[in-house]
């Protein structure tokens, strides 16, 4: 990794802005890097190890639902469980594909074209899923279900494949079983809390002994960056797509994706 402070500031502002809009922060990072002229393979480690920054920015901005619900579960108060349970049904197909399938993953984290064709036909899926998406479930994520909480995590598992968006694909795939955008939108944001810490915590037990004083001192750039930036990005985006909606988001990823292409053609 680099030891100027601009690179991780930028890394970790585009981590910020994009971990839960349904853009892919993985795939902006990539090509963060391409286009600053990185080695994709050295800054992929960095990528990964200041999500948590971006997690601790959802642990702060809704510290009261998580504070109910661990009285809730002191109280073993139903709703408090099932919370709980829907989120960890959830979290359980990205462990399962995330370990069977983690050296794929890696290879594909470091393929620019896989992001800027994902970000298009990504884009696409947004637009056609806010034309047929029908929502019934007008409760909260307790009220989700079982059922709807495991396709919802199978749906994420999609976005193992870098430039389709963690974010958007639960959000989207929550639409498209009945759940209402802005309940989608949160259950999207809290099941990024066990997934990210998961993803981390494994790249860093798998590459963390190579990282030096520098790297350390890069991630915690990233990581603080990150933070204050999602703190800013995640409370206005609930209220854009609460009223309009996901489509300037889906129009945004196919202009992304085909400019990403062309100039991926002509370096």
């Amino acid at each position: 990794m680099a030891d100027d402070i601009a690179t991780p500031i930028i890394l970790g502002i585009v981590e910020g802005v994009t971990e839960y809009l349904p853009v892919s922060s993985t795939g902006h990072l990539i090509l963060a890097t391409e286009l600053l002229g990185y080695d994709a393979e050295k800054w992929a480690l960095f990528n990964i190890a200041i999500q948590p920054g971006a997690i601790l920015a959802i642990l702060v901005l809704y510290w009261r639902t998580f504070w109910a619900v661990l009285i809730g579960m002191m109280k073993a108060e139903r709703h408090a469980y099932a919370f709980v349970t829907n989120l960890l049904l959830a979290f359980i197909p990205a462990v399962v594909l995330g370990l069977a399938f983690g050296d794929v993953i890696e290879l594909l984290l470091e393929n620019a074209v896989v992001v800027a064709w994902a970000l298009i036909i990504g884009g696409f899926s947004i637009l056609w899923v806010e034309r047929i998406a029908k929502p019934k479930h007008a409760g909260g994520i307790a009220d989700v279900g079982a059922r709807t909480s495991i396709l919802i995590g199978l749906v994420q598992c999609i976005a193992m494949i870098p430039g389709v968006s963690r974010s958007g694909a639960t959000i989207l795939g929550a639409m498209a079983f009945g759940v209402e955008r802005r309940t989608a939108a949160e259950f999207s944001f809290f099941l990024a809390v066990p997934t990210l810490t998961g993803a981390t915590a494994l790249q860093l037990y798998k590459h963390g002994a190579a990282l030096t004083s520098n790297d350390m001192q890069a991630i915690g750039i990233g990581f603080v960056v990150s933070f204050i930036v999602a703190l800013l990005v995640v409370k206005g985006f609930v209220a854009v797509v609460s009223r309009i909606g996901f489509a300037p988001f889906a129009w945004y990823r196919i202009v992304a994706g085909a400019a990403a292409l062309v100039w991926l053609a002509a370096r």
